[in-house]
């Protein structure tokens, strides 16, 4: 299994690939796409539309624990992995679907708009989420001294900051932290076991210019994320916050 599993309760990897058209595609179109993802992989037999009009095909959990899904609606195809065994794992299924969807779906170069990968933790935690963050992350930082300065108490710190990879701001990263705690737990004091995530996001925009081969684009954001959240997000963002988990509870 990817090491990654074993630092959170849930480790996931998405992907979504946006379009600057809404897609129409015919009955018969969506389903030979969707037939030829469950004849590769067999375990995705849940075939259903939801009720905004998304058609999702997905797995149950298979033995070692992780699951596939397929997602198309009108803006943006979107496909990944729930405990991901492997990057190769990733990558052959992002292959599959990045090679076929252009046939099957009619897309053109013109219709791209954006490429997105997305690593994710999450991390289950009873108690005020935004306050474990602060306490976590921020520290004696001069941000939480000026908040906490005359003894407040957090309802609300979710880090989100995002870093330009190119000089024209067409490739981007985004690293933000999502805490679920509700006003209602924090005036109550009672609270429930919930999931705070921890997401580092790649996103390349195409902006006109030919995205070329969308798997190698793919590859590319897998890859260079891969290396992002073993070298600094699981260090110093997720190990951090599991750890103080562990000790208050």
């Amino acid at each position: 299994m990817w090491a990654f599993n074993s630092q959170c309760d849930e480790f996931y990897v998405g992907t979504r690939l946006f379009f600057k058209l809404e897609l129409s595609p015919s009955r018969e179109t969506l389903l030979h796409f969707f037939d030829q993802v469950r004849r590769t992989y067999p375990g995705m037999a849940r075939f259903r539309r939801r009720e905004d009009g998304a058609v999702i095909l997905d797995e149950g959990a298979n033995e070692e624990g992780h699951r596939r899904y397929l997602r198309l609606d009108a803006a943006a195809l979107r496909f990944g992995h729930l405990s991901p065994p492997s990057r190769d794992v990733v990558l052959e299924f992002g292959e599959l679907i990045l090679t076929h969807s252009p046939y099957h779906l009619s897309l053109s170069e013109l219709d791209y708009d954006s490429l997105e990968v997305a690593f994710g933790f999450d991390l289950e935690y009873c108690g005020n989420h935004d306050e474990l963050v602060a306490e976590t992350l921020l520290g004696d930082s001069p941000l939480q001294t000026v908040l906490l300065g005359r003894g407040g108490r957090v309802i609300d710190c979710q880090p989100c900051l995002g870093v330009a990879l190119s000089e024209d701001c067409a490739t981007q990263l985004y690293l933000d932290i999502r805490g679920r705690t509700s006003m209602y737990e924090l005036r109550s004091g009672e609270y429930e076991p919930q999931c705070l995530s921890v997401h580092l996001t790649l996103r390349r925009y195409f902006r006109g210019a030919a995205p070329g081969d969308l798997t190698g684009n793919h590859r590319e954001l897998v890859t260079l994320g891969e290396a992002l959240v073993a070298g600094r997000v699981v260090p110093q963002v997720v190990q951090p916050l599991r750890e103080a988990i562990a000790s208050r509870r």
